[in-house]
């Protein structure tokens, strides 16, 4: 009887706690961002760890081979938005031709629309700026096309194939310097750290619309 009501209990336990598929966009970003957080932490004790070992000449090779698979998963993915500007002017299907053309493999994508405060939330990072204002009200103006893209060194990679953020200063045949108009309407977002990506995806993004 008490072994009935332990597995009950349990199970009942079990059934109620969240899932990051259970938060909104907001609440995505906090869990994603402490997840990033302890990754590190897991990261730097297995490095730290390992190091002690190598000085005693002990799995020296399993310590390369770890440090190679953490920095694997650090840089291979990244975020993106096609923006309300790009949007309206019809450039979905050839910026996305041109993202996977560059080795991009689409991991996750939604056509979507930020409110309001979703701009502002995921441009927090702006806040009190004098551009700050005029961006929450464009990104909200319309629809986006946001994805999770795969590739090795992704990020730079895509920054790299994006251009600068001022268009007239862009690379030719970049992103940017095709399909973008000015520095306040650029055509395309792209993360520009690991750890932004990773918090911008669960932004947009539940664990089950990735694959």
């Amino acid at each position: 009887m008490a072994s009935d009501l332990h597995r009950t209990a349990t199970t009942e336990y079990l059934c109620c706690v969240p899932t990051l598929e259970d938060f909104s966009g907001a609440g995505r970003v906090g869990l994603a961002a402490a997840k990033v957080q302890l990754f590190h932490y897991i990261a730097s004790f297995l490095g730290i760890f390992l190091y002690l070992c190598s000085l005693n000449n002990v799995v020296f090779t399993l310590n390369t081979f770890i440090n190679n698979i953490l920095e694997i998963m650090a840089t291979n993915r990244t975020f993106t938005m096609i923006k309300p500007d790009a949007v309206q002017k019809g450039y979905i299907g050839v910026i996305l031709k041109e993202i996977t053309d560059a080795g991009f493999v689409i991991k996750a994508m939604k056509l979507t629309q930020l409110t309001r405060r979703d701009a502002e939330l995921f441009y927090a990072v702006h806040t009190g700026k004098p551009f700050f204002e005029d961006l929450v009200s464009f990104m909200s103006s319309g629809p986006i096309v946001a994805a999770i893209l795969e590739k090795e060194n992704a990020v730079a990679d895509f920054r790299t194939l994006i251009g600068s953020t001022d268009p007239e200063k862009a690379a030719e045949g970049t992103l940017r310097k095709k399909y973008a108009t000015s520095m306040s309407r650029n055509a395309v977002h792209g993360s520009d750290s690991d750890e932004n990506a990773a918090i911008e995806s669960a932004f947009q993004f539940a664990g089950r619309e990735v694959f």
